[in-house]
């Protein structure tokens, strides 16, 4: 089992958040339980390109402050809004013959959706904890529709087991 902390980049981890409090905590707990029980924690960012506010290089590129990682601790960085497309996470899960991945962070409408899908076409095990990754208002849906309709509705059962905050901690421990 690995723990994958997509997206969380100073830029973009900020209060217009949906449940942005909660969010933070339920983050900062998953990585310090990750840590404390020996499973792997993997960040993965998000590079937009020069002309980007979002761009390597950047302090909003940087992982956000409350989420940091370690010196030991692997970092992806992605162009894509998928994880595992481009970036050499696929093939270093597979040479480490991973099957579970827990997959926290932003946003749940565009990266994290991406990852989840293309973890599940690849034959990856997903846990979503509950209130572990989050969005913004788009001019479809408000950032809580978006919440429900992924965690709730599209990712449960087909792509992804979306669990309690408690059942991954169990897990992980």
């Amino acid at each position: 089992m690995v723990l994958l902390v997509v997206d969380t980049q100073k830029l973009i981890t900020n209060e217009k958040l949906y449940k942005f409090d909660m969010f933070v905590a339920n983050v900062k707990r998953i990585i310090a339980e990750a840590r404390q029980n020996n499973i792997e924690v993997i960040y993965v960012r998000h590079d937009d390109g020069l002309g980007s506010e979002l761009t390597k290089g950047t302090d909003g590129f940087e992982i956000y402050e409350k989420f940091q990682s370690m010196k030991d601790e692997k970092i992806f960085d992605k162009k894509v809004n998928s994880a595992f497309k481009g970036t050499g996470l696929l093939e270093y899960l597979i040479d480490k013959e991973e099957k579970d991945i827990i997959i926290v962070g932003l946003q749940t409408d565009y990266c994290i959706d991406a990852t989840i899908k293309c973890g599940f076409e690849h034959g990856f095990n997903i846990i979503v904890p509950a209130y572990s990754n989050t969005t913004v208002n788009n001019k479809f849906m408000s950032a809580e529709e978006s919440y429900q309709y992924f965690n709730e509705f599209m990712w449960n059962g087909r792509y992804a087991e979306c669990i309690t905050l408690d059942e991954t901690i169990r897990r992980i421990r």
